[in-house]
């Protein structure tokens, strides 16, 4: 009953597996099948202990001389290498006292038959409880942790930590609850193109493909044919896809390659209609992941402790000048024009957000118009101000926005003000001659959103196979 016997015939019906997760003290006395890893395995006289892994859930088995188990089978077991998949057929029992160490702490199971499915090599590139191991408690206890390079080499063996699996369970709600609340808010879902035949914002951190007999650009982002959607009366759209940025920046939030979350949408009568709906989804995005992510939080918090994400109903919105006058009545010089993003002033201001109104979440309104793109439209009251907005997250901008202008006169104006080629965006501004509304959007972050909300240190972390400069495999 040992032997691998994946792929050959077998007279008996198809097993039933039972998810780990699954098995609580309601089904104590059950005999079951459970496919998981073997985590760990600790041979002690005529038993072994084995843990058994499932994702982000474990369970400790027992292996025993007796009835069901002889001498060998117990050796067997003990001698499977750590990784190996295996099938167990055993019986749930009550554990006397809970188990330190196993999400499944009441119960645990008293193995009968084990087959291994598949084999996996005895020398692992990294252990994946070192993986899980708080930095501070490795230091502390002289205990080994995995530094970033080695995971992301071994990227396969290091998603399969609990902290990996919750990480990306909860990436995957971010984007289920980004679809549920805007298909619920009448949007429409769209696709674009990111093969382009110029760079998307005109400017030059782009990557150049080779196309046939020419050039094309990976796309900076979908904004022109989300705006183009807008001028075909889609009147509010949504897409969730890759976005790439030519950008040699080595830093602890930014890749070459992310998964952009963007929205656009037509207003009646002020671009505040946009943003409000904007904030609102993050908010829904927010609560959803606090009443159905719970458990995969907290498997996250235990390897990267942090406080709970606080919002506001409505969020907080401030006006660039008054973030500007925070900062420097905390001593912080800084011109009326400059842009605070690129002052490394983020986190003071959220450290002044949160001291004076408890909040991870805020929207910065009204940037000068001076360090925003050409496509963004003035201040009608202010000229030196631009209807534009970001938003925050932990004092790290996740979204950038503004309303578009609509107006093919002023969007030639602006763009050659900025000093771009107007033949290279001509396609761009002959999408608003035959009528377009006034609209806006932005663009979201999905990494970044994973990475603030749960307080993590690193945009790789919430990155599948993270690209940046300095990385293009696995």
């Amino acid at each position: 009953p040992c032997k691998n016997t994946f792929g050959q015939k077998s007279t008996e019906k198809y097993r039933v597996l039972i998810r780990i997760k699954d098995l609580t003290v309601e089904k104590a006395d059950e005999v079951v099948w459970v496919r998981g890893r073997i985590h760990t395995s600790r041979a002690k006289g005529k038993q072994c202990f084995l843990v058994l892994r499932q994702q982000q859930f474990n369970i400790q088995a027992l292996v025993a001389v007796g009835q069901h188990a002889s001498k060998q089978m117990v050796k067997f077991a003990a001698n499977i290498n750590k990784e190996s998949i295996v099938d167990v057929e055993g019986v749930v029992r009550k554990a006397h006292q809970k188990i330190g160490g196993c999400t499944q702490q009441d119960v645990e199971l008293h193995v009968q038959r084990i087959y291994v499915i598949s084999l996996a090599e005895p020398r692992l590139p990294l252990q994946l409880d070192d993986a899980v191991r708080p930095e501070v408690e490795g230091e502390e206890d002289g205990r080994a942790t995995v530094n970033q390079d080695t995971r992301l080499d071994n990227r396969v063996i290091d998603l399969r930590t609990s902290t990996s699996q919750a990480i990306f369970c909860l990436q995957s709600g971010i984007c289920q609850l980004f679809r549920e609340t805007l298909i619920h808010k009448g949007f429409v879902e769209i696709q674009t193109p990111k093969i382009i035949s110029a760079a998307s914002e005109g400017g030059a951190n782009v990557f150049t493909v080779s196309y046939f007999k020419s050039s094309a650009y990976l796309a900076q982002s979908p904004q022109l044919y989300k705006q183009m959607c807008i001028c075909a009366d889609f009147e509010k759209v949504f897409c969730i896809g890759p976005v790439f940025r030519a950008e040699d920046s080595n830093t602890h939030r930014h890749l070459t390659e992310f998964v952009g979350l963007d929205i656009e949408m037509a207003f009646n009568y002020h671009y505040h209609e946009v943003v409000d709906e904007i904030a609102d989804t993050l908010v829904q995005i927010f609560k959803g992941l606090q009443e159905r992510f719970q458990t995969e939080i907290q498997t996250v918090n235990k390897q990267f402790p942090c406080e709970p994400f606080k919002f506001l109903e409505p969020t907080l919105r401030l006006e660039y000048r008054e973030a500007v006058a925070m900062l420097r009545e905390a001593g912080v010089e800084m011109g009326d024009e400059e842009d605070l993003r690129y002052l490394g002033s983020t986190k003071m201001c959220q450290s002044l957000v949160k001291v004076v109104y408890d909040t991870d979440f805020y929207i910065l309104d009204k940037y000068p118009l001076a360090v925003r793109p050409f496509y963004t439209m003035p201040d009608p009251v202010n000229p030196k101000n631009s209807n534009s907005y970001d938003m925050f997250m932990r004092g790290e901008e996740i979204l950038s926005g503004a309303q578009r202008i609509h107006d093919p006169q002023l969007l030639t104006e602006r763009a050659q003000h900025h000093g771009i080629d107007l033949e290279k965006i001509k396609a761009y501004i002959d999408s608003f001659r035959f009528g377009a509304p006034p609209h806006a959007g932005g663009g979201i972050g999905l990494e970044r959103v994973t990475m603030l909300y749960l307080g993590l240190h690193n945009v790789r972390q919430t990155s599948m196979f993270p690209r940046d400069p300095k990385r293009l495999t696995p």
